[in-house]
């Protein structure tokens, strides 16, 4: 088993808080890793350790979100954590994932570096998984219900909408996120009736 030590443990603590006020005080932009060193006050060779590049901050940042949101589908109240019907958790799954997204889009494009590389690693994977588990539930007729699910995954991860935004110049004042999230309900209900 790999354990932390104590001094790492604090340090990974103080550099994710000092990145995420420097974040609120002066925009992603800004955050460099002799910065982040210099707020912190640990040495460049910490931060670096920690971090390896100046997206493994952001990339840090948006794992300590995610942890939260995490504990909310899988034990917080329903209907997006546990104690609703598997209709309504997956109706509140797509709009609640798209907030998430939404709150955290500049740290989620920094975290990638500049790269639009397609949704993997464990957010994905647990959206992945709460999905095909929801699906299964509902006992949706799908020829492949993995596939399914990972193709729906698709339509809540990174990068398609940090890079993308539909351009409808008939509904300018209409938030995307809300179109987004009709979109989702739709999608769902389509694939549940």
């Amino acid at each position: 088993m790999n354990t932390e030590r104590a001094d790492a443990a604090r340090n990974r603590v103080v550099l994710i808080e000092t990145a995420r006020e420097m974040v609120a005080e002066m925009g992603v932009d800004k955050i460099t890793m002799d910065a982040l060193a210099e707020r912190s006050g640990l040495g460049q060779g910490t931060v670096f350790r920690r971090f390896g590049t100046r997206a493994g901050i952001f990339m840090a940042l948006l794992g300590a979100g995610e942890r939260g949101f995490q504990a909310r589908v899988l034990s917080g109240p329903p209907p997006l954590g546990p104690g609703a019907a598997p209709l309504e958790r997956l109706l509140a799954f797509g709009p609640a994932r798209l907030q998430f997204l939404q709150e955290n889009h500049e740290i989620a494009r920094a975290a990638m570096g500049g790269r639009a590389t397609a949704p993997s690693g464990p957010p994905a994977t647990m959206t992945q998984r709460h999905i095909r588990m929801l699906l299964k539930a509902l006992h949706v007729d799908a020829t492949d219900l993995d596939v399914l699910a990972m193709q729906l995954t698709a339509a809540l991860e990174v990068p398609l909408l940090l890079y993308t935004a539909p351009q409808d110049h008939n509904r300018p004042d209409e938030p995307l996120e809300d179109r987004l999230s009709r979109g989702w309900e739709d999608l769902v209900r389509r694939l549940t009736d």
